[in-house]
């Protein structure tokens, strides 16, 4: 079932949001080389209840963490993992929720750690431009294929790199997942049509080889996450936002500015 939210509801999810992306920009000065996984996990989960909030993927279908933490290869749901350090060349990316007053919000960030390649840099440049294709079809009137499409033609058509297939955004609020599914991949004019009120993620997953990604089993932590097939470097940006008449509206934004930047064009 997906809701229509009023417009209050609209402004208690930014305030999440907000929240969130504080989280984000505290991680931009954190991340290091050095960096124990485990201490980005603290941050999050100290940054988060300090700000009123909860971290709300701790305890959703048995999570027992407030952040999902891949590295590398690891497409999605890596575990913050106690004595991993990171790595000069590493890229990491960090997803988490926030629950402020019953109000949900969704984001994943990827971070250069210390100096990194050029094809790394790039990949993360491409990644991140692409959510904001997506974010530019976001319109009411349009359907959740024109998102998938804008995203799928800039990943592989204009940068001939993997748009993954089997992780994708979804409608959020009042829980963390909510239909519909936003894939980052599509046909123009197809799907589900947007309509105000509705609120979504929308969350590619980029890699630099192929888009399939396999299942990997870590018996230490007893946990399995998602890795890219090939092992090629992957990379992931997220914003929840809400379908209004005036435009897609951010609501995990960290920087308007950069946000307007995307989203001229």
């Amino acid at each position: 079932m997906i809701t229509l939210k009023s417009e209050r509801e609209i402004e208690k999810m930014a305030e999440s949001g907000a929240v969130l992306a504080g989280v984000h920009k505290g991680l931009q000065k954190l991340i290091k080389p050095g960096l124990d996984t485990w201490e980005i996990e603290e941050f999050a989960n100290k940054y988060i209840t300090d700000h009123g909030a909860i971290p709300s993927e701790k305890g959703f279908d048995g999570y027992k963490f407030g952040t999902c933490i891949s590295i590398n290869d690891e497409v999605a749901h890596g575990i913050p993992r106690k004595g991993l350090k990171l790595k000069s060349g590493d890229i990491v990316k960090v997803d988490m929720c926030v629950n402020k007053d019953g109000f949900e919000s969704d984001s994943c960030w990827t971070y250069a750690v210390g100096k990194i390649s050029p094809e790394a840099q790039k990949l993360m440049e491409v990644t991140k431009a692409s959510l904001y294709k997506g974010i530019q079809q976001a319109q009411v009137g349009n359907r959740l294929g024109d998102i998938g499409y804008a995203i799928q033609h800039y990943v592989e058509d204009e940068n001939h790199m993997g748009d993954v297939r089997e992780l994708i955004g979804h409608g959020i609020q009042p829980t963390i997942h909510e239909e519909p599914a936003v894939p980052a991949y599509g046909e123009k004019g197809r799907g589900l049509r947007l309509r105000p009120g509705m609120t979504i993620t929308i969350e590619p997953m980029v890699t630099l080889g192929t888009w399939k990604i396999k299942d990997r089993f870590d018996a230490k932590d007893d946990w399995t996450y998602y890795v890219t097939e090939d092992g090629s470097l992957s990379a992931q940006y997220e914003h929840t936002l809400a379908i209004t008449e005036d435009g897609p509206k951010i609501l995990t934004s960290q920087d308007p500015e950069e946000d307007a930047w995307y989203l001229k064009d």
